[in-house]
């Protein structure tokens, strides 16, 4: 049986860890020269020096982020690369949904305000923008349980759907506001809420595209449309 594939994928690893270690001890030996330099120019009360300490920081945090790259490739190459992917996204997407379950929190609390007003037809069209967040959020979820991309890349190109009808649901209740100044307070709740849902829109997208990482690791995701205008609406 020939190993030797395998035997220079390992050396190619091994060399690459080295290389990784040697870099990790070069921004080391820069940041404690750095440190010294600094308690150097408060013992002299040399400005032009601290200067210079102070601009050779750029330098740190630009192999702070090379060094993060080498690292992620190197993960990404090794054997369990599958499990460090799986790893990753897991985290990710539990930040995502802490995140969604805040905004969600926050439609609720605004609820509360809104219900201090006299009903508004207004509130349809935010059933309408939250129920198409609730159809992306379990669309997804089915993607992540069942590692299916192309289903994740069709609740990514999705998000413009949502993005679309939120910016016709705030232009609308700015016109409503514009019309009615007794509209004003419960419509600005009705836009902080659909701002929530337009946000849980994207992390939706976010969960979507770590389930693309989880597939295809760090393969380009295909372009998408975005259609939140609401920057420039009038």
């Amino acid at each position: 049986m020939n190993t030797q594939p395998h035997g220079h994928i390992v050396r190619s690893l091994d060399e690459e860890q080295r290389r990784l270690t040697a870099e990790l001890l070069r921004m080391g030996e820069m940041a404690a020269a750095q440190l010294e330099a600094a308690l150097d120019v408060v013992e002299r009360r040399d400005d032009k020096a601290a200067e210079r300490v102070i601009g050779n920081d750029e330098a740190l945090d630009a192999l702070e982020r090379e060094i993060s790259q080498d690292v992620m490739k190197l993960a990404l190459r090794g054997p369990l690369a599958r499990d460090l992917r799986e790893i990753l996204a897991a985290l990710r997407i539990a930040a995502d949904i802490e995140r969604i379950g805040d905004y969600a929190a926050n439609v609720a609390k605004r609820s509360l305000a809104l219900n201090l007003s006299p009903p508004l037809p207004l509130t349809r069209g935010l059933s309408a923008l939250g129920a198409l967040a609730v159809r992306q959020l379990r669309d997804v979820f089915a993607a992540y349980r069942d590692s299916d991309a192309a289903a994740a890349q069709r609740v990514r190109a999705g998000d413009a759907e949502l993005d679309a009808q939120y910016t016709g649901l705030f232009r609308e209740l700015l016109t409503y506001m514009m019309e009615d100044a007794r509209s004003i307070t419960p419509c600005t709740h009705l836009l902080f809420m659909a701002k929530n849902i337009e946000r849980i829109g994207d992390h939706a997208t976010n969960i979507a595209e770590n389930v693309w990482f989880l597939v295809h690791g760090e393969d380009d995701l295909p372009p998408r449309d975005k259609r939140d205008e609401t920057n420039t609406a009038t």
